[in-house]
């Protein structure tokens, strides 16, 4: 078919142009990152997953020589700032760390986004054991005696959790269903803030990844009744496992991972889960997460894809089975 001679000029030009950009885009790509990387965390400080940030970040800004920008961004149940991913430009310089949170959500409530279609997957940072600690007050100092309290005072005793429907709250009606008990949720926004009132007698239970608590159970502010997993914490050898505990099967381990906006180019989203994967890996690295009651938990963007997916439907499964509503 023969091209009109206007039409030919103007495709020739663009030919031309497009000649001539995608070298700079592949330079561009090549030489990531130029500038410095917002790295935002969906949750108020306070949490574990500012502290991973904060050594992901170091590491990164050491590495690259480009500043990670920490921004926190809390509120919504982490919509608030994943919202604010999915507006970004997919060009690597916005990513998102993310927990189980991400896909607990769609079970909900109506997301302003799809939690799978409009994120790329990067891959996975930590998985962390889920530690149930008490106010000292609480006549308890041990998972049997806190069952027996709580089936004696039934919706008298008051959990804490970053937000309804969060993973500490899932952890704590997981509990609940499997110990046969009735608490009252208290929901806050963010870790931070119940950390805070559980010290202060406000409420009486909290559980949440192990590695913001450690240094208050150590302290004395609070006590540490029992861990999830199959061994219990280097950092707290005297904490029982759950199993240990009288209550095996109770597998509420959680994640934390990185995400992009959808379209971010291959090359950046395998450069960047290269780079995190090489720093989790380092033997320096993993001592300090082990220290701090995490694990290192390595993943490709594929593998985490797949996560994301497996997840949502298990969850999902739980949260129909507590019945669990978001509370107005």
């Amino acid at each position: 078919m023969k091209v009109p001679g206007h039409l030919a000029g103007a495709l020739l030009g663009y030919s031309a142009f497009a000649l001539l950009i995608s070298p700079t885009i592949a330079l561009a790509q090549a030489n990531y990152p130029t500038k410095p990387i917002r790295w935002i965390v969906p949750f108020v400080p306070g949490g574990s997953t500012t502290i991973i940030a904060r050594l992901m970040g170091q590491k990164l800004t050491e590495r690259w020589g480009q500043q990670i920008v920490v921004d926190n961004r809390g509120g919504g149940n982490t919509i608030i700032g994943s919202e604010a991913l999915v507006r970004a430009a997919p060009d690597g310089y916005t990513v998102l760390q993310v927990t189980s949170t991400h896909v607990i959500n769609p079970s909900l409530l109506a997301t302003p986004y799809d939690a799978v279609k409009d994120f790329a997957p990067i891959g996975t940072l930590v998985a962390t054991e889920t530690l149930m600690v008490v106010n000292p007050s609480v006549p308890a100092t041990n998972l049997q005696e806190f069952i027996a309290l709580a089936k004696s005072k039934p919706g008298q005793i008051n959990f804490g959790s970053s937000g309804t429907a969060t993973t500490n709250h899932l952890t704590a009606e997981l509990l609940c269903i499997m110990a046969g008990i009735r608490m009252q949720h208290i929901p806050y926004k963010g870790a931070g803030p119940a950390t805070t009132d559980l010290m202060g007698g406000q409420i009486q239970m909290f559980m949440n990844n192990a590695l913001p608590l450690i240094p208050f159970v150590k302290s004395g502010k609070m006590r540490a009744i029992a861990v999830s997993g199959e061994k219990r914490l280097r950092s707290l050898p005297d904490t029982p496992t759950f199993t240990e505990s009288g209550l095996p099967g109770y597998d509420v381990r959680s994640w934390q991972g990185m995400l992009a906006p959808a379209r971010t180019p291959p090359a950046i989203i395998d450069k960047f889960s290269r780079e995190i994967a090489s720093i989790v890996r380092a033997p320096e690295f993993t001592e300090t997460l082990v220290t701090l009651g995490a694990d290192p938990f390595i993943s490709t963007p594929q593998q985490f894809a797949d996560l994301i997916k497996v997840d949502l439907e298990r969850y999902a499964k739980l949260i129909k089975r507590a019945n669990i509503k978001l509370e107005q």
